[in-house]
Parts: C-alpha cells; sequence; structure tokens
C-alpha cells in the first residue's frame, strides 16, 4: 500500500474512533442524567449514577485525544495541496480541543459539588444542588464556544479536500457547507435567537454527512495514487 493510502486510512481510523467514543460518552454516559431547569432532578441523577456520569466526562478526554492525532493525520495527508490552509485547519481543530478539554472540568466541578464529604458538610443540600447546576450550566456555554473552532476548521479542511485531486470533490463542497452552518449555529446560541434551534435540522444532519462520510471514504476507499493538482504546493 502506498504511502498516500496509509495515511488516508490512518487518518480515517483516528476519525472513526473520535466518533465512536465521543457520541456514546455524551448521548448515552452524561445526557440523560441533566435536566437543565431542574436542579433537584438532576443532582438525584448524577448522586445516583456518579460512576456513570465521570465515565462519560474520562471517554470525552480520551475522545478528543483521537480527535486531535485525526486532525494530524489530515494535515499530513493534505499538506502537499497546500500547507497554510492545512496548518490553518489543525491549529483550528487545536484550539477547539483545548477549549473543549478545559472545559470538562465544568463538568468535574458539579460532580465533587454532589459527592465530596469535604463539601457536603460546608453547605445546604440546596446550596451544593444549584452551584453543581451552574457549572453544568457553564459546561453547556462552554462547549458551544468550541464548537465555533469545530466549526470553522471544516473550511479549509473541506477546500483542500476540494481541491486535493485524490479526494471527492463533492466531499469538499459538504464540509464547506458544514462549516457556514455547524458555525452559525454556534454564535446564534450566545445570540439568544428566537427559533435559533430550527438551524439544527440543518446543521446537525449535514454535519453528520460530511464528517462520517469523509471518514467513510478515506478509511475505505483510501486516497487515488496520484500527485495533488495544485502545482503550487507549498
Amino acid at each position: 500500500m502506498n504511502s498516500i493510502n496509509k495515511t488516508a486510512r490512518m487518518a480515517g481510523f483516528l476519525y472513526l474512533m473520535y466518533m465512536v467514543i465521543t457520541i456514546p460518552a455524551d448521548a448515552l454516559a452524561r445526557s440523560p442524567l441533566i435536566v437543565f431547569g431542574d436542579v433537584a432532578t438532576t443532582a438525584r441523577n448524577i448522586m445516583a449514577s456518579e460512576w456513570q456520569f465521570r465515565i462519560g466526562i474520562t471517554g470525552d478526554l480520551v475522545s478528543t485525544v483521537f480527535f486531535l492525532l485525526a486532525a494530524w493525520a489530515l494535515y499530513a495527508l493534505l499538506k502537499p495541496v497546500n500547507k497554510d490552509f492545512a496548518l490553518l485547519f489543525l491549529l483550528l481543530n487545536l484550539g477547539g480541543v483545548a477549549v473543549y478539554s478545559i472545559n470538562l472540568l465544568n463538568q468535574v466541578a458539579a460532580v465533587l459539588l454532589l459527592s465530596d464529604a469535604d463539601i457536603l458538610k460546608v453547605l445546604q443540600a440546596d446550596q451544593l444542588q444549584a452551584l453543581a447546576m451552574f457549572f453544568l450550566t457553564l459546561h453547556k456555554n462552554g462547549y458551544w464556544i468550541a464548537q465555533i473552532f469545530f466549526g470553522a476548521w471544516l473550511f479549509p479542511l473541506g477546500y483542500l479536500v476540494f481541491k486535493s485531486g485524490f479526494l471527492p470533490k463533492m466531499l469538499g463542497i459538504v464540509l464547506m457547507a458544514s462549516c457556514v452552518t455547524w458555525t452559525t449555529t454556534s454564535l446564534l446560541y450566545f445570540l439568544s435567537v428566537p427559533g435559533y434551534t430550527a438551524i439544527t435540522y440543518i446543521s446537525f444532519p449535514l454535519g453528520l454527512i460530511a464528517e462520517l462520510g469523509l471518514t467513510l471514504w478515506l478509511l475505505i476507499k483510501g486516497a487515488k495514487v496520484q500527485a495533488p493538482t495544485q502545482s503550487h504546493a507549498q
């Protein structure tokens, strides 16, 4: 197998590992336990399933490592097309991973407030529950900050996929379109635009098609054995 195919399949494998870990960690391990607007229920859920909640946090930490490694492999694959654009998407990915990872401390804080024996001795139960919900809400906002980076990195990535000559142009177009919709979704969240969630009906499925499509193509099809089309590759 030639080196470009090896790099492509490695990128696909790492991207797939990220998805396989992060989706259950969030959708199955933590999200069912958090009920925004209901402090007491959320506190009971976390205290009753603390181990499950911690598994979700740990899974997210592991998945971010795979995500960063996937970006590095994509950088190695697409750097011959245009080094500057490849470096740009790698840095945007790194920025998102950094924000996302540090933001997980807010969920750790929520668990500590509800389970640490020393803290439980000092504050009343309702105070602890309110503080825990505050940190969970803070985490929710930090999540959407990270998504701005994760949305933005899709544009230079999609551009290089489109220009590469060894990956499908359509995948590049879908990735760039996903950048626009996902970044818009993140920004509208902070602007608190009424009915902003309507855009998620586009951004969620488009993002899934873009990233899962790229992942499966890299993993199964690899890359065509030919030089990139960019004659001015850096």
